[in-house]
């Protein structure tokens, strides 16, 4: 949605739908691959891609709301249109409203911020730990192959050893928990030393908490390293705050860790990961792509 005419019709869909001003030009705000979030004032408009259907999205928000009703205070939540929606559908994209969030990505070098996002996700998860939705309509990112379903991507990915130890962690884990999906630096806002948001549940589904321990703590510690210290060190701070993942030794770590390498890097290979705006990979993302291939390889047990 670029253009005055668009921008008409943006600010009149909002005022019907949420009965809301959209104040000044608008401001892109960083980030966003698949989507698009502009700030206006105290509110920021969210734009998705024309693929996700809104029936998604509104089950996706609902995981964040359901976590800050459970007790997670640093969820930034969707404010209702004035039918209770969440959604509605402008030039054919899923648009959503939400409170602007000062802050910056937690920084992995400052103790207070990676332990507070170690200790914000604890308390996401116990809010959602009893929060029971229905499937999601769309299988997220993350769903590809983790009970250990044959693999059906690229044959460079193929890890017939991994897929048998998804399945058998998944009978011996159980179906999991509504999770975040996506809980990196980007969607962890920092601001003084303390987390203040936590953003974008469009990668929200049905899984171990285990598996967003692990893969949030190779965000938090060195996302490059086959040592998993700094994981341990996030999984622990986790752990004392009362998470709701089990213990994991270092095989755990490592397979769930290659399990969201594998899907990120399927994703890529399929065409997907590009920008929000069109524009194709360029040689910073193709190199980030060969790095993260090479990991999934070097973590192998």
């Amino acid at each position: 949605m670029a253009g005055p005419a668009a921008d008409a019709e943006l600010r009149a869909a909002v005022a019907a739908a949420w009965g809301r001003r959209l104040v000044g030009r608008g401001e892109r705000l960083p980030g966003g691959e698949e989507s698009a979030a502009h700030r206006f004032g105290d509110l920021v408009v969210r734009i998705g891609p024309p693929w996700r259907g809104t029936a998604e999205a509104e089950w996706c928000h609902a995981v964040a709301l359901a976590a800050a009703a459970g007790g997670a205070p640093a969820v930034v939540r969707p404010e209702r249109t004035r039918d209770g929606a969440t959604v509605v559908r402008i030039g054919g994209r899923p648009v959503s409203l939400w409170p602007y969030a000062a802050g910056a990505p937690a920084d992995r070098a400052d103790r207070g911020e990676w332990s507070g996002a170690a200790r914000e996700l604890a308390g996401l998860h116990r809010a959602l730990v009893r929060h029971r939705p229905p499937p999601r309509p769309e299988p997220a990112l993350l769903e590809r192959g983790l009970r250990g379903e044959p693999w059906s991507g690229p044959a460079a990915l193929a890890d017939a050893a991994l897929s048998r130890w998804l399945a058998e962690f998944a009978r011996r884990r159980g179906p999991g928990q509504p999770l975040h999906g996506d809980y990196y630096r980007g969607n962890v806002l920092a601001r003084g030393g303390r987390i203040v948001a936590v953003l974008d549940f469009d990668e929200a589904h049905i899984g171990p908490p285990e598996l967003e321990v692990a893969t949030a703590g190779r965000e938090f510690g060195d996302p490059w390293a086959t040592d998993l210290s700094g994981v341990r060190r996030f999984a622990d701070a986790y752990a004392a705050a009362g998470g709701t993942a089990g213990r994991m030794d270092d095989e755990t770590t490592a397979q769930l860790i290659r399990h969201r390498l594998r899907c990120e890097a399927a994703h890529v290979e399929a065409g997907g990961g590009g920008a929000e705006d069109g524009r194709a990979p360029g040689a910073a993302d193709r190199a980030y792509h060969r790095r993260r291939i090479d990991l999934f390889h070097r973590l192998r047990p």
